[in-house]
């Protein structure tokens, strides 16, 4: 009983209702869970699982109607901190936010951070068509950067994805899609940068960024990212954590692990929507992983989310504090801009 699974959703009862009341039966294709406290705790402990941190997964709270967003994110939250409260140590939280309106997700998200004690908050890839990385969130991106909060991304379906009349579910390979999507808006856009001292949580193992990094660090060429992600790109795609949830795959794992060090490999499930038995085939695929050794596979299971969530640390445990990731200095950037200047002087010759 020692995993911690940062990707572990909650499905409370008024969130059931607002779906109900639009006829919404399915998330991404997938048919919406009857889900109780109980039957997560009962595959924690089916799976040596100790803790959970809970999140509502997509499609968010927002169905047209602002104030009901409001409501909505609040009485998850406050039902996600009444379950932590009456199960201690079993589950943590990352509070949902009325998105896509900043302002009242900033307050949401002070609420949830200092009242009920949330982990963190989770953030849909894409929200009304607008994904993280988008000027619109500056406001909320400050506010968590200014409180160094964990945001656990999970992927919504965009818009754009229910046009392309794919006969497949949206969860194979669209939610894939807004994952990627977002975090390389986040990194071009310079709110990784801008906003260094929030630590990103990417699903299911960051969808296509591994296979993609070494294509996406072409942007390091590009003279319009050169003040925006002056690092360069695989500098602030090693700053993401990836959780495992439905990719514990050889195939996955061993492009991640090339990608980022182990450090940034957490455990996640996908419960309920990975149903039971998905989640002990998940637990089994990666004891069986031969591209991590024995304390890696530690590592993963427990000790990479302890870095970010200490207090769920027993007694005398050893916890490995989350690395800093600092933005460049102001002479690197003066330099970017000096080299962009050059560059356009010399394609306009």
């Amino acid at each position: 009983m020692n995993r911690i699974d940062v990707h572990h959703h909650l499905i409370p009862p008024t969130f059931t209702r607002v779906m109900s009341e639009r006829g919404l039966k399915e998330v991404a294709g997938a048919p919406l869970p009857n889900w109780t406290v109980e039957q997560s705790l009962a595959v924690m402990d089916a799976n040596g699982i100790r803790t959970a941190i809970t999140s509502l997964s997509a499609p968010g709270v927002y169905f047209g109607d602002r104030q009901e967003a409001r409501d909505l994110a609040r009485s998850c939250n406050e039902f996600a901190a009444d379950m932590a409260a009456r199960h201690p140590g079993r589950f943590g939280s990352f509070a949902v936010l009325p998105m896509p309106f900043t302002e009242d997700a900033c307050r949401e998200a002070s609420y949830a951070l200092d009242v009920l004690k949330a982990d963190g908050v989770v953030l849909l890839g894409s929200t009304e068509g607008k994904f993280l990385g988008d000027p619109h969130f500056d406001e909320l991106m400050a506010e968590l950067d200014r409180r160094h909060a964990v945001v656990f991304e999970h992927p919504n379906i965009h818009k754009t994805s229910n046009e392309l009349d794919l006969a497949m579910p949206g969860f194979l390979v669209e939610f894939l899609c807004d994952t990627t999507r977002a975090a390389a808006n986040l990194i071009l856009s310079g709110t990784m940068e801008r906003y260094p001292n929030i630590r990103w949580i990417l699903s299911h193992a960051g969808g296509f960024l591994p296979f993609i990094a070494w294509r996406l660090s072409l942007a390091n060429a590009l003279p319009q990212f050169a003040v925006s992600a002056p690092q360069g790109v695989l500098t602030y795609l090693r700053r993401f954590y990836f959780d495992t949830a439905l990719s514990p795959s050889p195939f996955a794992m061993a492009a991640l692990k090339e990608l980022v060090d182990p450090s940034h490999i957490l455990f996640g499930s996908d419960f309920p929507f990975a149903p039971a038995i998905v989640t002990g085939m998940e637990v089994a695929a990666l004891k069986e992983l031969a591209v991590f050794d024995r304390a890696a596979k530690a590592g993963i299971d427990r000790g990479h989310a302890l870095s970010l969530f200490p207090k769920y640390a027993q007694s005398q445990e050893p916890v490995v504090p989350a690395d800093r990731p600092q933005a460049g200095n102001w002479l690197r950037n003066r330099a970017a801009r000096g080299v962009v200047g050059i560059a356009n002087w010399l394609r306009d010759r």
